[in-house]
């Protein structure tokens, strides 16, 4: 069973940025690719961004696109994202997870467990 440890949020205000990682055990990394996921007070879980297993493919929604990159060491088994240009609508609480879909389509969490994901909030 995958091991996911988020870290790296915290408060900010609108325009700053964060760095996001998320450390992965239990798995063979470089086997996924990696997303990122993010729930809002009161609504569902929803896909950030994705990276192919190589790190040469990435996709992005387009609430975040040309603001984030994600980005990934599989030899740290460590995915990350960075977060430019924050706006108070980013705030959620962040989460990885190994992802499945197509590019051009939101993509689907692979794994059955999550981490405990991490706080981003960011003040207008």
């Amino acid at each position: 069973q995958a091991q996911l440890v988020e870290s790296g949020g915290g408060l900010v205000q609108a325009g700053g940025s964060l760095r996001l990682s998320c450390a992965v055990s239990g798995r063979t990394f470089s086997s996924y690719s990696m997303g990122w996921f993010r729930q809002a007070p009161g609504k569902e879980r929803d896909f950030v961004a994705v990276i192919s297993w190589s790190g040469g493919s990435t996709y992005y929604a387009d609430s975040v696109k040309g603001r984030f990159t994600i980005s990934r060491d599989n030899a740290k088994n460590t995915v990350y994202l960075q977060m430019n240009n924050l706006k108070p609508e980013d705030t959620a609480v962040y989460y990885c997870n190994a992802a499945y879909g197509s590019y051009g389509s939101k993509w689907t969490p692979a794994f059955a467990s999550w981490g405990q994901g991490t706080q981003v909030t960011v003040s207008s």
